[in-house]
């Protein structure tokens, strides 16, 4: 089997995007199966900053791309992403991107109930209101619009009606203005002719793919962590953010999907509230936050930062399915006299070695951490592994162990390049 499925092993914000972008100059093939425009993917490229979110990342390497039927495809932000593209040079044609046509479609009602509902959370959960977890509720209710349906205007026009009835209630009850029909059912005709050409049958491509012996990437976004029924729920997605995502957000059967690689930070990191038992406030965290850059691609949202927790890691790994990991940005602990992981948490006193599911329990965790000596130097674009300082070789061997799962790169600067390839995972 040559084919990849890219995981975020953490929170998200691990560095998917160049992992995957590395990756497509091997594959010949790149698909996107969850999550919508509320995932950042970056791509750095001889000094180019390329920043995505709805388009497969192996675009920028002139792939051709598939988006699943897994995804919440907002037209609007999937245009303007691909008009940003032209501009830096990036021609997004349908010979280069075809779209599944039984996708999600997100839509302006969706972006208004998402701010409606984080305004009454007593506890906010820091969606990016781009509306894509409503627009999954609609899904899942089986109410929602799909890309296919673009294609016939008078059905269009008459499930959008359904639709904005089924929440008229809803806004009326908060005492709010039910959401206008008009200009969104025009804009979306007018949008149309643009989206309607890079429709097709992914399932149908894939399955001509794995018959020709292809090689395919699927590129999840958000991460383990953020999966409805795995992550720190209520704090997470709408989506399936695991391996077994990629079979159902793109229609190829689970046996065809591949090897599983999970990419993770030397250090860990979270965007918005929910548990984080090895966050660390204060200098070091700032630290960590200055230098590896974390805010948020798309929404610009400073990053919680904190030391790699090798339990929850361990966990997301069995959970998803992980056989090799991706560590990033090892260049960021550069010139820190000491750095920890997390290799255990306490519970009201008892040790315990996995993340309890109810978001209470996960709130009294305290982490158990391991020191581990920091280096002096540099290893920012360091390419060979014999080329690492022999504390930063340590920290590597000790992740491999505590998670159980063989690393098969490393990560040491921005740079699509910048790399050490220990073992390629494709089999």
């Amino acid at each position: 089997m040559s084919n990849v499925v890219v995981v975020g092993a953490q929170w998200g914000d691990e560095g998917k995007g160049r992992i995957v972008d590395w990756l497509a100059e091997k594959a010949d093939i790149v698909v996107r199966y969850n999550g919508g425009h509320n995932a950042g993917h970056t791509l750095v490229v001889d000094g180019q900053t390329y920043k995505l979110a709805l388009l497969p990342s192996g675009v920028v390497r002139g792939k051709p791309g598939l988006i699943g039927n897994g995804v919440a495809l907002d037209p609007e932000a999937l245009l303007a992403e691909i008009g940003r593209m032209a501009a830096m040079g990036i021609r997004v044609t349908p010979e280069v991107l075809q779209i599944a046509e039984t996708a999600t479609l997100v839509l302006p009602v969706h972006r208004a109930i998402d701010a409606a509902q984080e305004r009454m959370r007593a506890k906010p959960i820091g969606t990016t209101l781009r509306g894509i977890g409503p627009a999954y509720e609609d899904k899942v209710g089986r109410r929602g619009l799909r890309v296919c349906d673009l294609a016939e205007p008078a059905l269009l026009a008459q499930k959008l009606e359904a639709l904005l009835a089924h929440h008229a209630a809803w806004f009326r009850g908060l005492g709010l203005e039910p959401f206008p029909l008009e200009p969104m059912l025009s804009d979306l005709i007018a949008m149309a002719p643009k989206i309607l050409p890079f429709v097709g049958r992914v399932w149908e491509q894939l399955d001509h793919a794995h018959s020709s012996g292809k090689r395919v990437v699927f590129e999840g976004s958000q991460a383990v962590m953020l999966d409805v029924d795995w992550g720190s729920y209520p704090y997470v997605t709408s989506s399936s953010t695991i391996a077994a995502g990629a079979a159902s957000g793109t229609g190829i059967a689970p046996s065809r999907v591949g090897r599983v690689l999970g990419v993770s930070k030397v250090y860990a990191t979270r965007v918005g509230e929910g548990p984080f038992t090895s966050e660390v406030t204060g200098a070091p965290g700032d630290v960590l936050r200055q230098r590896g850059g974390e805010y948020g691609v798309n929404t610009g949202r400073p990053r919680r930062c904190g030391w790699l927790d090798t339990v929850q890691l361990r966990q997301s790994s069995k959970v998803a399915g992980i056989d090799l990991l991706a560590l990033t940005k090892l260049d960021v602990l550069d010139g820190f006299e000491s750095v920890y992981l997390c290799v255990g948490y306490l519970l009201d006193g008892v040790r315990i070695d996995y993340m309890p599911a109810t978001s209470a329990e996960q709130q009294r965790l305290e982490p158990v951490l391991q020191r581990f000596d920091g280096w002096d130097g540099s290893t920012r674009g360091t390419r060979a592994y014999g080329d690492l300082p022999k504390q930063a070789v340590a920290l590597i061997e000790a992740i491999q162990r505590e998670v159980g799962v063989p690393v098969a790169m490393v990560t040491t600067g921005p740079e699509r390049d910048d790399a050490i390839v220990l073992q390629s995972p494709f089999a």
